[in-house]
């Protein structure tokens, strides 16, 4: 999945050490542009991604992420994980113009002048039959 959007703030990195070495994870949380704008938190795992990614508060970013649940002492978590970060041209964000991800679908065909539609056309008193 991929969200848009600039970051508004860079949390404290986390260390520790598990049965396999040590370990770092990075938080950030970014809001999106839309007319109601959202806000996600998402980590970055490793310090080589961390380091590779430098993520800055302010900067306007493309994120793509998994999202994936565990649970813990009966209680259920959301982990959203970045696996790519890419920069995104603050003015063009500015102008509100997205960046595709999915090449676009090609328009539903029509049916020929000699094949009859699967459905009549829907009437006024057709409409209204409704029994709400």
């Amino acid at each position: 999945m991929d969200l848009q959007g600039r970051v508004i703030a860079v949390l404290e990195p986390r260390e520790g050490t598990s049965a396999r070495g040590p370990w770092k994870s990075q938080e950030y949380v970014i809001e999106t542009h839309d007319q109601y704008p959202k806000k996600m938190v998402f980590n970055i795992f490793g310090a080589d991604r961390i380091d590779q990614f430098a993520i800055k508060a302010g900067e306007e970013i493309l994120v793509s992420f998994d999202i994936d649940a565990h649970e813990y002492n009966g209680r259920w978590f959301n982990n959203v994980r970045a696996w790519n970060i890419q920069r995104v041209d603050a003015a063009a964000a500015a102008a509100g113009s997205p960046i595709p991800t999915a090449a676009p679908q090609p328009a539903p065909a029509t049916p020929s002048a000699g094949s009859q539609a699967p459905f009549p056309p829907a009437t006024e008193e057709a409409a209204d039959d409704l029994p709400f």
